[in-house]
């Protein structure tokens, strides 16, 4: 029986008291963006600002996945899941260059600069998954998913089997799927390929049957998933940390094993985020109190979120700075998320935070607000944001 034809599920709250959580940190990373300070380093205090925020893009892309299947199930009818799913794929991408761009620059100049960043890869994969949920089964999805998590590294080779006169144009698209060493388009950043995100995507599709099951099973089954995915990290990291050598002034071992790669995202770097993301899930099922509201209301209305923090940010990132320089310098921020703060005018980490509160106090009023709206309205265009 196809997995869509299934009685409707209501809301899972803990997907998003979870997915708030990740939402909430991720705003941690982007005032560090404005800030000025690098990513990772080169004190603990910032390597630990930038590393807990590794956690958003894949719980985004894995609970967008698992958010879809439970969608899925509501509608009943997989054409109309692929049709809802192409659409808003099709939206994200749109806003990402155009909306969320001018959103990080607060500048038109489009003919230079444009960044593929996590809603463009959202969006595509979204698409993609739209062909796979029209003829496969959940597990049929989950397996591919699986597959293209862990052996990503094959997608680098295709470009360079193709004849010479096809081998560039081709191998320009390719660089938006998975970095092949080829020539990529000079004007636009590309900052999320599609592989492997469109793996753990359609991984979070499968992943949507565990949790329709009753709530002993799948919590045992979250806990297994999660808990093994963490453990696999910490061996298979750890043995890569202590069996090569340390070059000279090389950072600590612990800085070492949980600095793994995310561009594009290695199968370390999504065990190590992806594990613990599953085993929260069941206790976040439990939550109560105002915090776990507060991030229920943040996980509801996730795309609004998105698209009022990143100018929320900026705008605070520039009153910071003309109480600070005297001038609101916006030359700094004009190639956003890649910001040219220079070292003597950098924000220290106190300030950082301080920020983050702020703007997230700000942003709960909103949500709260489209939360309720959004709740009222559940159909037409509203389901798209």
């Amino acid at each position: 029986m196809n997995s869509l034809q299934l009685k409707p599920a209501s809301r899972i709250r803990s997907i998003d008291i979870v997915r708030g959580a990740v939402m909430v940190l991720m705003a941690i990373d982007h005032v560090r963006v404005y800030s000025g300070l690098p990513a990772g380093g080169p004190t603990a205090g910032i390597f630990f600002t930038r590393w807990i925020t590794h956690f958003c893009a894949p719980a985004f892309t894995f609970l967008a996945g698992t958010s879809a299947f439970l969608y899925g199930r509501k509608l009943a009818d997989p054409r109309a899941l692929a049709r809802y799913l192409v659409t808003r794929g099709l939206l994200l991408v749109l806003l990402e260059l155009t909306v969320i761009r001018l959103a990080w620059t607060f500048n038109f100049d489009y003919a230079h600069f444009v960044i593929a960043g996590v809603i463009w890869m959202l969006g595509w994969c979204m698409v993609l998954l739209a062909g796979l949920v029209v003829r496969l089964s959940a597990t049929a999805i989950g397996t591919i998913g699986l597959a293209i998590i862990f052996f990503q590294q094959i997608f680098r080779f295709p470009p360079h089997l193709l004849p010479q006169p096809v081998r560039g144009p081709v191998g320009m698209v390719w660089e938006f799927i998975y970095p092949a060493g080829m020539e990529s388009w000079s004007r636009i950043s590309i900052l999320y390929v599609l592989v492997p995100w469109i793996g753990v995507m359609a991984a979070g599709y499968a992943f949507g049957a565990i949790l329709i099951r009753e709530r002993d099973e799948r919590r045992r089954i979250c806990l297994r998933i999660g808990l093994s995915a963490t453990a696999l990290f910490v061996v298979a990291g750890g043995l890569g940390v202590f069996l090569n050598p340390a070059p000279n002034n090389a950072p600590p071992a612990l800085f070492r094993l949980l600095n793994q790669q995310k561009y594009p995202a290695s199968q370390l770097y999504l065990l190590m985020t992806l594990g613990p993301i599953i085993a929260l899930l069941p206790p976040a099922e439990h939550a109560r109190g105002w915090l776990a509201e507060v991030l229920d209301t943040f996980g509801r209305v996730p795309m609004f979120y998105y698209l009022l923090h990143i100018p929320a940010i900026h705008i605070a990132a520039l009153l910071v700075t003309r109480l600070r320089e005297g001038s609101i310098h916006p030359e700094w921020y004009a190639t956003a998320p890649y910001t040219f703060v220079p070292p003597g005018h950098r924000w220290g980490l106190p300030q950082l935070y301080l920020v983050w509160v702020i703007v997230v106090a700000i942003l709960y009023v909103a949500c709260r607000w489209f939360a309720g709206v959004k709740a009222r309205h559940r159909e037409g265009w509203l389901r798209y944001i």
